[in-house]
């Protein structure tokens, strides 16, 4: 993902938040998980920054929401934190951006409920153009 597409993806979710009077955190990553922008509007919490870089950098590294992967992690008793990777995280809100069928980065929000985070973020990658899903994972879904 270049720098414009993630600033547009970053200005999407911020308008969408300010339409209905909510204050988030919003990063956007590579496909590595690598921060490529990030902002905390006025008024959110310095923990939602913390947040929504965590579930971004989780949704990149795993190329799934951090739902998905704390529902997995649930269902087969793995603890994330054996992973060894102590910025992951199974909070919702951390959504993977695919271009055709490959990751190309990921979105996290966080500032709002869990639903809420994860419902803006697939919004402002819908708002680009661009998908939650690769090719693979919407014929496994």
């Amino acid at each position: 993902m270049d720098l414009d597409t993630a600033t547009n993806m970053m200005q999407a979710a911020i308008t969408a938040a300010r339409a209905n009077n909510q204050h988030i955190a919003i990063c956007i990553t590579d496909s590595h998980g690598e921060l490529l922008c990030f902002s905390r509007m006025d008024d959110a919490s310095l923990q939602a920054g913390v947040l929504a870089q965590t579930k971004a950098y989780t949704a990149a590294r795993e190329r799934q929401t951090t739902r998905q992967l704390a529902s997995w992690a649930q269902e087969t008793h793995k603890d994330m934190g054996y992973w060894n990777d102590g910025k992951f995280t199974g909070i919702a809100g951390g959504v993977p951006v695919f271009m055709d069928a490959r990751c190309v980065g990921a979105i996290g929000v966080s500032g709002l409920s869990e639903m809420e985070d994860e419902a803006l973020g697939i919004a402002a990658i819908a708002e680009c153009g661009l998908a939650t899903k690769g090719k693979m994972q919407e014929t496994a879904a």
